[in-house]
């Protein structure tokens, strides 16, 4: 099946592109390809590198880095020849070919002719943004960045590869806010619109699976304006994240021993974290697929080990039930405590979407990514509701540990050790507190991933410096990678008197930023089915559909903009103790520090769109072909699919309909 399907995916690329390549013969192959290829990252000819990679086997690493090698100067063998081979590493890829190139992109933007940086260009003597470069290149990116991301690898990233203080600590302030009722009505509403959003943002990806998929999905389907403020806010948001987990993870530490030096593990940590990303998108994904698979084995372990705390199978508490959910109560504070939960649980859910980012550089997105995406299913419902499920049900929200924490961060607060503490556990509460901190490492080396991937790609744009599209020849955005590693070391913060404020202002950069991407993913998923329908295409040839489809992106864009009108409301009108009302200095910082992403995004939109006089993107004017991931083959595959399908039995059908 593999190699029918190889045939016809070679047969269709050298009709499409006119190459020489005949049954199997893969020298043909390669050599066709790097003779026919005229795009390298400066527009230039291609250099006579390109001859190493056309000697290449298509499917192994170890002859890229053998050509590369060789191409080397004075890269011989032992230490020397290790230590030149590294830092030629990190030149400039020539971007001729990509060793996981997808040969069935018969849209390949090589072909276009648009300039391979300019994208705004005087106009009669006026400013503009030409959106016909940045349609042309949509690809660009994914083609420089190593294709090393597998099914595996995706399927763990959206199952937990975000797990980290938003559910391990910050829940603790969700309960004591809103009450277990409320934290369970939040997450059930804000996991229904990420479920949705998911979806959409699944589709998106397989037909353009392209690296900063939220600002180039934007700037597409919606206004270049828009795309470039969700570009930015969505790099803003990971770049704020990773101080604050690092900073998280030096404070975990002091569960053991107070007394220790935050700075030591804020090293430690920032080490740890830029080693796996020096190791590429594989060093990322193999990361995550251990970090995902420790995660989800504690949060399984701690379902199992709360059910049976909760009715009486540990010595110092008796039969437990529901007896929180009546003293104190279910709710604290009325609709307002509901309302102030939905944004810490949106904290929670963030990185989610990570998987539609991960897409540009996976070796087969179509039968990787829509596994991944109906994965999150799973998380949603396992790892969030019925967790937090028994958090309200064996933490009361006024237990004093949770009222006293220091920050969102403070590990000690977190109501899932607290639980196991309660039980009279001696050895968990601290193994408990180990996951939290392999969540932390893990959350920030998303935050790394996921940041300098945006910045490349928003550079690729001609929407941020064009250092950031720096890709060395391992397929790593370099500059963007240390440029958010530089600003990790924020964490060092950490050991300063006015430590809580800092912890407020990194939240307050990340914690509406998802909630604007997810409802900016779910419009750009309704405008591009209205272009598909406009350009008299079937939905059929949508190699991956959202499984709620229009509706489903219609009830994701709804919900999201009502979780963000409450927190609006809340944060001009926050919770607070004792009678005395906030005064007005009090309710502006409130504001900010729960709603700077909104302000930001205003601004981007509003500078951006004076500067370049853009417009929002009309149906009639929508490219849906340039770019886009054609599959030659993908009608055979689906009736192949197809007549599989029918030989299963009912329970498998189930099964595989959900995952």
């Amino acid at each position: 099946m593999a190699g029918f399907d190889q045939d016809i995916e070679l047969s269709a690329y050298s009709h499409s592109h006119g190459l020489g390549i005949s049954g199997n013969g893969r020298s043909g192959r390669q050599r066709s390809i790097a003779e026919a290829s005229s795009f390298t990252l400066g527009g230039a000819s291609p250099s006579p590198r390109t001859k190493s990679f056309a000697d290449v086997s298509p499917g192994g690493s170890h002859g890229r880095s053998k050509s590369i090698a060789a191409a080397s100067d004075g890269a011989g063998g032992g230490f020397h020849g290790t230590m030149s081979r590294f830092v030629d590493s990190f030149r400039r890829g020539d971007g001729t070919i990509n060793k996981n190139l997808d040969l069935d992109d018969d849209n390949n933007t090589s072909s276009h002719g648009y300039s391979s940086h300019s994208i705004s260009r005087g106009h009669g003597g006026t400013r503009y943004y030409d959106l016909r470069p940045g349609t042309g290149k949509i690809n660009t990116p994914s083609s420089l960045l190593a294709r090393e991301l597998k099914g595996r690898h995706l399927q763990m990233i959206a199952i937990g590869g975000s797990i980290g203080t938003g559910l391990f600590v910050a829940s603790g302030k969700t309960l004591s806010d809103g009450g277990p009722a409320s934290v369970l009505i939040a997450y059930l509403i804000i996991g229904v619109m990420l479920f949705c959003t998911i979806q959409a943002l699944g589709e998106l990806a397989v037909i353009f699976p392209v690296a900063g998929s939220f600002s180039a999905f934007s700037t597409r389907f919606l206004d270049p304006s828009w795309g470039f403020a969700m570009g930015w806010n969505y790099a803003l948001q990971w770049i704020g994240v990773l101080p604050l987990e690092v900073l998280a993870g030096a404070m975990t530490i002091g569960y053991w021993n107070k007394e220790i030096n935050k700075a030591i593990f804020v090293t430690i940590f920032l080490v740890i974290i830029f080693v796996i990303n020096l190791f590429g998108a594989k060093g990322y994904g193999e990361a995550e697929f251990i970090f995902a698979i420790i995660k989800v084995t504690a949060v399984v372990g701690f379902i199992l080990l709360g059910i049976v705390i909760n009715i009486g199978g540990t010595p110092t508490e008796g039969y437990i039930g529901g007896k929180y959910w009546e003293d104190p109560g279910a709710f604290h504070n009325g609709f307002k405590g509901l309302c102030s939960v939905f944004v810490t649980a949106a904290f929670a859910f963030a990185g989610t979407e990570l998987v539609g980012l991960a897409a540009a550089e996976t070796a087969n997105p179509r039968k990787s990514l829509p596994t991944a995406i109906k994965q999150v299913f799973w998380r949603i419902s396992l790892f969030y509701i019925v967790s937090m499920t028994l958090v309200g049900l064996l933490v009361p929200y006024n237990e004093p540990r949770l009222l006293n924490a220091q920050n969102i961060a403070d590990a000690s607060a977190s109501p899932f050790v607290i639980a196991i503490e309660s039980a009279g556990a001696t050895v968990l509460p601290s193994v408990m507190n180990g996951v939290i901190l392999i969540s932390v490492i893990s959350v920030g080396n998303s935050a790394v991933y996921g940041s300098s991937r945006t910045l490349a790609a928003l550079a690729e744009l001609g929407q941020a410096p064009a250092i950031l599209a720096y890709v060395d020849r391992r397929g790593r955005p370099i500059v963007a990678i240390l440029v958010t590693m530089a600003v990790g070391l924020l964490a060092y913060l950490g050991d300063v008197p006015s430590q809580k404020n800092i912890f407020d202002w990194l939240l307050a950069i990340s914690g509406l930023s998802s909630i604007l991407t997810w409802a900016s993913t779910c419009l750009a998923h309704i405008r591009l089915r209205k272009a598909w329908a406009y350009n008299h295409r079937s939905v059929q040839d949508i190699a991956f559909k959202a499984q709620g489809g229009v509706i489903g992106s219609w009830i994701g864009f709804v919900l999201n903009v009502l979780v963000l009108v409450t927190q609006i409301w809340v944060s001009i009108d926050p919770l607070h103790q004792g009678d005395t009302p906030l005064t007005t200095k009090e309710r502006v910082r409130s504001f900010f520090v729960s709603c700077l992403a909104i302000p930001v995004v205003l601004i981007c939109t509003i500078v951006h769109k004076w500067y370049y006089k853009t417009k929002w993107v009309r149906i009639e004017d929508m490219d849906v072909d340039t770019g886009r991931r054609d599959f030659g083959r993908l009608g055979i595959i689906k009736a192949q699919e197809k007549e599989e399908r029918m030989g299963w039995p009912r329970w498998k059908r189930v099964y595989r309909f959900m995952c």
